[in-house]
């Protein structure tokens, strides 16, 4: 969340942003709501958002000059785009389908210019401020009592749907505003999936259990994924776990602003390879996280980022044998002016329930 008075310092006269998607209306005025139009003028807010929200918005909205009622878009739009003085348009256009678009600009008399807006505000967006980090901290902390309370909750005969809801009711009961993501609890076999569905099988010794999840908190996301052993581990999948701990700190070590998410995602990926799993590692090794779950930067072998102070980004390893067993840990990292700050504090030890 930030004011708008950044994204006003880029405009000129008779110039306006006008935002149109959940996430970015909610970064500029730390409201959440599923329809609106914000327009950003050099000197002037309006938000015009429907009967469901507008009195709402009148009470939380922060930043605004002015809420105002919504019923017909195709006629408020333009006429508040004239009572702004607005000559030219900028807009979203990763948000916007074709057809969308070309509705707007058939909608408004000035011209309608897309990608500006998106190229400006994943720069803003990029870097946390002190209260985004906060609530980012917040979130992951009730994601981490949530793993502690369900390591007492694993055991044999217990389903993969059985400890999704229960890491899900537990962060919901403990301060969470809603769900990062579809919560991944995933055992045996199914940990050779990265992105496995859980399912009514249930945990037998000698498993791995895979659990990726995250909470929301104020409107940032946290992200997290833990692998834990039933019972007892054989000689390889504890190989498997050191070479992904190994891995994951490597990349932890080498974050710093002004390395290039290419040599980001190469420092734990060039630990899998030495050990003879490399085919095994299938995908990036992270992404930033913010008030959407998936946000520039991201660590890959084909990003063309740099890390920047501000950044959160997760660093998230992983082995995946096909038919076997899987495993990945993940933590959420602030990029500092000089380094690196693990948000993360649960234990990435080996635990064998």
């Amino acid at each position: 969340m930030m004011s708008s008075e950044a994204l006003q310092a880029r405009l000129g006269k008779n110039e306006a942003f006008l935002i149109i998607s959940p996430a970015n209306r909610r970064y500029l005025t730390d409201f959440e709501s599923s329809d609106g139009y914000l327009f950003v003028t050099k000197n002037r807010v309006v938000f015009l958002t429907d009967g469901r929200y507008s009195e709402a918005a009148g009470m939380q909205a922060k930043g605004c000059d002015d809420i105002i009622l919504l019923a017909r878009a195709s006629k408020q739009l333009p006429a508040a785009a004239q009572s702004l003085g607005i000559k030219k348009i900028y807009t979203e256009s990763a948000s916007l389908s074709v057809s969308e678009l070309k509705a707007l600009e058939k909608m408004m008399s000035v011209p309608v210019l897309p990608k500006k807006t998106d190229s400006e505000l994943t720069a803003l967006r990029r870097h946390k401020s002190k209260e985004e980090k906060e609530r980012i901290i917040a979130a992951q902390r009730i994601a981490e009592k949530a793993f502690e309370h369900v390591l007492g909750f694993i055991r044999p005969g217990v389903t993969e749907k059985e400890i999704r809801l229960e890491l899900e009711f537990f962060m919901l009961r403990n301060g969470a505003d809603g769900l990062s993501f579809e919560t991944i609890a995933v055992s045996g076999a199914n940990t050779s999936m990265p992105h496995g569905v859980p399912s009514d099988k249930k945990v037998e010794r000698g498993d791995f259990i895979t659990m990726d999840f995250g909470a929301i908190y104020k409107g940032y996301h946290s992200d997290m994924t833990r692998t834990v052993a039933l019972g007892e581990v054989t000689g390889e999948m504890a190989k498997v776990y050191k070479t992904v701990l190994k891995a994951q700190k490597a990349c932890l070590k080498a974050l710093r602003p002004g390395l290039s998410c290419r040599q980001a995602d190469a420092a734990a990926r060039q630990v899998i390879t030495d050990a003879g799993y490399g085919s095994c590692f299938t995908h990036s090794t992270g992404h930033g996280v913010g008030i959407d779950i998936h946000e520039r930067p991201t660590l890959s072998v084909r990003s063309r980022d740099t890390l920047e102070p501000g950044d959160v980004v997760t660093d998230e390893p992983g082995i995946y044998l096909p038919g076997r067993f899987g495993v990945r840990i993940e933590d959420m990292v602030y990029i500092t002016a000089r380094g690196a700050e693990n948000l993360t504090k649960c234990d990435k030890s080996l635990i064998v329930l």
